[in-house]
């Protein structure tokens, strides 16, 4: 089950990463709850993983997932460049999460 919180909490950095472009220096409130929201959860679903799953992997997996999710976010709804390098180097951050998880 740590597992699934680890992934869950990744997820939310997601969140918190990409609501940071709206919060226009903590101005916009609707905005700044979602980042307080997300960054909460997801610090709280990554320490719950690190009771069983050791920190620094939980750590790596956790920061992975966000950067790994960010990336893909800015392409899709941002037009960031989604130029081959950039997912090639996607890919090796999912390779690298999942031999983690393998020898974790």
């Amino acid at each position: 089950m740590a597992w699934v919180w680890l992934i869950v909490g990744g997820l939310f950095e997601v969140g918190f990463t990409t609501s940071l472009r709206f919060v226009d220096g903590f101005r916009n409130i609707g905005w700044t709850i979602v980042f307080l929201i997300s960054v909460s959860i997801s610090m709280a679903l990554l320490e719950l993983a690190a009771r069983t799953i050791p920190m620094g992997t939980a750590y790596a997996v956790w920061g992975g997932i966000g950067a790994i999710g960010t990336v893909i976010v800015g392409m899709i709804w941002f037009g960031e460049p989604s130029t081959t390098i950039r997912m090639l180097l996607i890919l090796v951050i999912v390779g690298a999460i999942a031999g983690l998880r393998l020898t974790a």
